[in-house]
């Protein structure tokens, strides 16, 4: 087959012009926290209405997985759930001007801990998970904003990381200090372990799916606490 040199010229030209389209993926690998997550949604929500007293959870998936399993809690009410699954207190803490002071609300609940103790390798400890919390409610206070301060829920042993020894002591020891801390500067102390525990101080099993994370029964018994702690930090 003979090519003519204006077949050919149209040949090159074409492909000349011909770039095929590469997707270029956006690299998220400095959104440590995940502060994009939320980003649109608190855009969208808009400041408090006139005598809306705004409630924001700030937590991991014990947040996240609550508002799933029973989103009429959420959706009937000026709460906000800002979880987001694995986090540990740093990016909580990183998190806390866009998702928390950012959206005005009269009050914050902060239950963190959990997750910095469940990948412990040895750079963990109380010391720096309370610093974290405190970070978090000074800023809270610097803006107004009433601190509720959670006493974390029992977990006997993480399913994903069975090796780690004590962690019941370990969450027993940390909700010691958090108590402590709330009652020395006056906060709310939320207490979600109480009424969840069993008699290996991990949760009963009525109202867990793996040990660590509540079913709906699990949150139902979280929302009636829930709503007396933010009644007693804001009133109705």
């Amino acid at each position: 087959m003979k090519i003519t040199l204006s077949l050919f010229l149209s040949l090159i030209f074409t492909s000349c012009l011909y770039r095929p389209t590469v997707t270029v993926k956006e690299d998220f690998s400095d959104d440590w926290a995940m502060l994009r997550k939320y980003q649109k949604e608190n855009d969208s929500i808009g400041p408090p209405k006139k005598g809306e007293k705004r409630v924001v959870f700030l937590g991991s998936s014990i947040f996240e997985i609550w508002k799933q399993k029973d989103p009429e809690y959420f959706r009937n009410r000026a709460y906000v759930d800002r979880g987001i699954s694995g986090q540990i207190s740093p990016q909580l803490l990183i998190r806390f001007r866009q998702d928390v002071i950012d959206l005005k609300p009269k009050a914050v609940i902060i239950l963190a801990g959990s997750n910095d103790l469940a990948g412990n390798r040895g750079h963990v400890s109380n010391e720096t998970i309370l610093s974290n919390i405190k970070s978090m409610a000074e800023l809270a206070k610097l803006n107004q904003i009433k601190v509720i301060l959670c006493k974390y829920l029992p977990i006997y042993e993480y399913p994903w990381n069975k090796s780690l020894k004590g962690t019941a002591e370990q969450i027993i020891s940390l909700n010691k200090e958090i108590v402590s801390y709330a009652e020395s500067e006056n906060f709310t102390i939320l207490d979600y372990f109480t009424p969840l525990v069993d008699e290996r101080n991990g949760q009963k099993a009525e109202y867990t799916t793996d040990g660590v994370h509540p079913n709906l029964a699990g949150y139902k018994v979280m929302e009636g606490i829930t709503d007396a702690a933010i009644m007693k930090a804001i009133g109705k």
